[in-house]
């Protein structure tokens, strides 16, 4: 049965581990994800790897390209404008539709979401608590009930999330926890003006936090993983 569950478990392990190493900045944008390598560095089979690959790149952070293989993908600086200003205008409508559609088992769990997010960061985690962010929104949206915002969502946020990695000067997530508590008591108070307001200030400040001049430097797929040897 172990042996089973270790299988089942491998192909989320592998897409872990990799998402991960790009959010924690151990895998630069632009790196090569060399399937021989990971084969080797994660124990898996190349299956595996090409399962956890493909689902980072309809994430839409990782390029897989025909006869050059994948690689962390890299948005340009006009690019990343483009996907913040995407996902602030679809995230002002989500706000709206969760204000009148969220419950008290809706507001219990987006909270239990960013207790989780808070004790990453007070670990250091900061991997861990950009995913837990991206979780939280995903889920607003899940909470406003169009399917449409959910799956827009899913690739807006992870690029954000990448984008955060590659051009953050430092401290652009550092108010988390207090503006994802302010957004969601405004969501659960009904209020469309006060969440949109919390909402554009939110996404503002991850915009602000972002340097888009900055040039992230390849990185290597051994040294990025070194700690699972």
């Amino acid at each position: 049965m172990s042996e089973l569950l270790v299988k089942q478990d491998a192909p989320m392990d592998a897409y872990r581990q990799l998402f991960d190493g790009i959010l924690s900045q151990r895998l630069a944008p632009g790196t090569k994800l060399n399937e021989v390598e990971l084969t080797l560095l994660f124990g898996v089979s190349r299956t595996l790897i090409r399962q956890a690959l493909q689902r980072l790149q309809l994430e839409q952070v990782v390029e897989i390209h025909k006869n050059r293989g994948a690689f962390v993908a890299a948005p340009s600086p006009d690019l990343a404008q483009q996907i913040l200003l995407a996902r602030h205008t679809i995230e002002l409508a989500v706000v709206n539709l969760a204000c009148e559609r969220c419950t008290a088992g809706d507001v219990e769990k987006l909270q239990h979401m960013i207790n989780l997010e808070q004790s990453a960061i007070d670990q250091g985690d900061m991997a861990t608590a950009l995913r837990r962010s991206g979780e939280f929104h995903l889920q607003l949206a899940i909470v406003a009930r169009n399917q449409p915002f959910v799956h827009a969502l899913r690739g807006l946020i992870s690029q954000t999330s990448l984008i955060i990695t590659m051009y953050s000067h430092g401290g652009g997530n550092a108010c988390a926890r207090d503006e994802h508590s302010l957004l969601l008591a405004a969501v659960s108070a009904g209020d469309q003006h006060r969440a949109q307001q919390q909402m554009a200030h939110h996404l503002g400040h991850i915009a602000a936090g972002c340097d888009f001049t900055q040039s992230p430097q390849v990185a290597n797929l051994k040294g990025a993983f070194a700690h699972l040897s």
